[in-house]
C-alpha cells in the first residue's frame, strides 16, 4: 500500500495563494497586495508564515514595500533570477548543450527585429567590428572572441533589452560549452556565411536573406550539438 505525502511546507502553500489572489483579483503592477494581517485571516495562518512567503514574492522580485501602501506589485526582473542559477560548473553537460542550442535558435530569429531597426550607424559599428576578421570565409577559423563581438551588437541593434539582457547572460555558457568537450569540435563547411558576408546582406535590408544566412552560419554550432544525438 502507498500513501500520498503532501510534503509541501505550509510557506509554499502560501506562496502558491499569494500568487492565486494576485490572479483572481487581476492586480496589476503598482497595486497593493493585502496587508499582513488580512492574509493571516484570510489565509488562516500565522504572521510569521505570511511574511516568509512575501519574503519569497520579493526574493525574485514580483512585489517591494512600500511606504504607507504595503506589498506592492512591480514589473518583475525576468532574466536576474535566470542568471543567478546560470553557473556553467554546476549544470549537467545536457542542460549546457540545451542553453547553446537555445542560444542558435533565437539568432535565427533575429533577423526581423535587426533589420526593422538597424541603422547607419549601426552598419559602421559593425564594420569596425570585422576590419579585422579574415576575407575568405572557407579559410576562417571559429573564433569566440569575434563571435561574442559581433553577435552581441547584433543583438543590442533590435532594441529590445530582454533579448540583450538574455544574450549577455548566455555569454559564460557559450563560452564554457565552445572551450570545454561537452560538444565535438567542427570546421566550416562548403556555404558557411561569415561575418562580412551576413553584414553585406544586413545592408540590403532583406530579413528573409538574413535568416537564411544566419542559419548557414551557424550552421557549425547546430552540426556541433546535433551530430551527437
Amino acid at each position: 500500500m502507498s500513501y500520498n505525502i503532501d510534503t509541501t511546507s505550509l510557506v509554499d502553500k502560501v506562496e502558491e495563494k499569494l500568487i492565486e489572489l494576485i490572479n483572481s483579483k487581476k492586480l496589476s503592477i503598482g497595486d497593493s497586495l493585502p496587508k499582513e494581517l488580512e492574509l493571516t485571516e484570510l489565509f488562516g495562518v500565522s504572521r510569521t508564515v505570511v511574511r516568509e512567503a512575501l519574503l519569497r514574492l520579493r526574493t525574485i522580485g514580483l512585489i517591494e514595500s512600500k511606504k504607507h501602501k504595503g506589498a506592492v506589485l512591480v514589473n518583475p526582473d525576468v532574466i536576474n533570477p535566470i542568471k543567478r542559477i546560470l553557473n556553467p560548473h554546476v549544470l549537467l553537460p545536457q542542460t549546457l548543450k540545451e542553453i547553446f542550442e537555445l542560444r542558435l535558435i533565437i539568432e535565427v530569429g533575429l533577423a526581423d527585429s535587426i533589420i526593422a531597426r538597424i541603422t547607419e550607424e549601426d552598419i559602421q559599428d559593425l564594420e569596425a567590428i570585422i576590419q579585422n576578421e579574415p576575407i575568405h570565409s572557407d579559410e576562417t577559423l571559429f573564433e569566440i572572441d569575434h563571435e561574442i563581438n559581433f553577435h552581441g551588437r547584433l543583438y543590442e541593434i533590435t532594441k529590445n533589452q530582454t533579448v540583450i539582457d538574455f544574450q549577455r547572460m548566455l555569454i559564460p555558457i557559450f563560452e564554457y560549452v565552445h572551450k570545454s568537450k561537452i560538444i565535438i569540435s567542427a570546421q566550416p563547411e562548403d556555404g558557411f556565411i561569415s561575418h562580412r558576408e551576413l553584414l553585406e546582406i544586413i545592408k540590403k535590408r532583406d530579413a528573409d536573406a538574413l535568416r537564411e544566412a544566419m542559419r548557414k552560419h551557424l550552421s557549425i554550432h547546430f552540426k556541433r550539438i546535433l551530430t551527437e544525438e
